[in-house]
């Protein structure tokens, strides 16, 4: 274990006389999507301002058009031959989600 950590560092000391660096920093490392490092924030922040510029007119646009309020339309005649039904639902006289008053 010790030979193996003498001989990292005697290959790094190598290393860095090979190269002319003197100082024990490490060299950084440069990948090909590093120099668009601007470009990302730029588009980041364009984009971060489209959706609460988004955000605000979704908004806006919901709150106009619920203000305006929905039209209401008469009751349907109710026909003989509508809801004819010859034996009764299980859960009661009336349909499912229909609710009606009857006089008992």
């Amino acid at each position: 274990m010790a030979s193996s950590m003498v001989r990292s560092s005697f290959l790094r000391t190598a290393l860095r006389a090979r190269n002319g660096a003197s100082s024990s920093t490490v060299p950084k490392r440069n990948f090909a999507s590093s120099s668009g490092h601007h470009d990302d924030a730029y588009e980041t922040a364009k984009w971060e301002k489209i959706t609460y510029l988004g955000i605000a007119s979704c908004t806006a646009l919901a709150f106009y058009i619920l203000s305006k309020g929905h039209p209401h339309h008469e009751e349907p005649p109710a026909y003989p031959y509508l809801h004819v039904r010859n034996k009764e639902f299980p859960w009661g006289p009336d349909g499912l989600f229909e609710v009606k008053h009857h006089d008992h």
